[in-house]
């Protein structure tokens, strides 16, 4: 069944029908922009408007939405299901400033296996759709709807690495950015990576104006390969070509975000603050220093005292880096950075793939 934020294949199937361009351009902006249910913003047309094949388009692709609100500050967690049955996270982050802030999955599970990410310690790596990535804000927009508000910010930091998932990434910033689609800014998009890059040189090619972020950790090649697999294959001098390579695709005034999680006597010290400087040489980027969020597959890891992570970005910014240090919210329910995990997946996965053989040799 054609999904609804198939915007070509819906476009062509009301072509096909003689469906009024202006009626489906109304259609998509009462859903897609200003958020209302699907059926309620069919109720606003006459019924002979749009067929029976408009009607019938697919526009739900998550079930069984639970919420956990956090009770120590805005954000929340929620949890979704599949088709198949997989569950994943999104996060609503409400701070202070009002800017209220969607963390977005790509993926079930992820193959990059960061030591300290929950995410990478499920076992298990499935793509998303982009009509799975795309309902997630459909969702959250849906709810924040009746607060008076709607989602700021779009930033790929959930479960799966966005460039492990490549073409569903790219369909849904186009169907996010498009005037016939979400109509959001691109400016107000980022996606982090953990370093991947070429599909991250292609994405920013295809996407300019969209923010990126790398999640380095270390401008220390032997310490980035301990807590990031991943390292090992894409060495730090090919991860800073790929900066300056960003640089250059992006506007003057576009920074690239250098994610940094501040890990207690591994990764803080004064002279790992210099080697980064030194790595940074010449880079357009933000530094963002990232307290550690415990996770129970890492337990040997610890977040840095916060006056060592205030020293850390003070040599930062003596070097001329604007340097933030982040405040993770969400803490307790298990929504901050690098604890997105559902042990249920490896269950869900193990199950499918016992009926996938058993399929075969029958």
């Amino acid at each position: 069944m054609t999904s609804f934020y198939d915007l070509d294949a819906v476009d062509a199937l009301a072509q096909r029908l003689r469906v009024d361009p202006h009626a489906l351009r109304k259609l998509r902006s009462l859903t897609l922009k200003r958020s209302l249910p699907f059926e309620e913003a069919l109720s606003r047309f006459p019924n002979d408007a749009f067929p029976p094949e408009v009607r019938d388009l697919r526009h739900s692709f998550l079930h069984d939405v639970q919420e956990f609100p956090s009770q120590i500050d805005g954000a929340t967690k929620l949890v979704s299901r599949t088709d198949a049955g997989f569950l994943i996270e999104s996060v609503v982050l409400r701070p202070a400033t009002g800017r209220v802030a969607l963390c977005v999955s790509s993926q079930v599970g992820c193959a990059a296996a960061c030591r300290f990410c929950a995410t990478g310690h499920m076992g298990v790596a499935r793509d998303l759709a982009s009509s799975e990535i795309l309902d997630q804000v459909a969702l959250v927009n849906g709810r924040l709807a009746a607060e008076g508000r709607r989602v700021r910010n779009i930033v790929f930091m959930g479960m799966g690495e966005p460039m492990h998932n490549e073409a569903a990434v790219g369909q849904a910033l186009d169907v996010l950015q498009s005037p016939r689609g979400f109509g959001h800014p691109p400016t107000r998009i980022l996606v982090s990576t953990v370093g991947v890059p070429e599909p991250l040189l292609r994405t920013a090619s295809r996407f300019p104006l969209t923010n990126y972020a790398i999640s380095l950790h270390s401008a220390v090649q032997e310490v980035r390969e301990r807590i990031i697999p991943l390292a090992r294959r894409y060495s730090l001098d090919e991860l800073r070509e790929t900066v300056a390579r960003l640089n250059r695709l992006q506007r003057e005034r576009t920074t690239v975000m250098i994610e940094y999680l501040m890990l207690d006597g591994l990764n803080d010290s004064h002279e790992d603050a210099l080697t980064l400087v030194q790595w940074l040489a010449g880079l357009r980027v933000h530094v963002n220093l990232i307290p550690y969020n415990p996770v129970e597959a890492a337990p040997d890891l610890a977040s840095s005292p916060r006056p060592v992570i205030e020293r850390f970005g003070a040599a930062l910014r003596s070097a001329g880096y604007p340097t933030t240090i982040r405040y993770s919210l969400g803490r307790d329910v298990d929504a901050a950075c690098g604890q997105l995990v559902q042990s249920e997946n490896r269950e869900i996965a193990r199950s499918l793939a016992q009926a996938t053989s058993s399929a075969s040799t029958s």
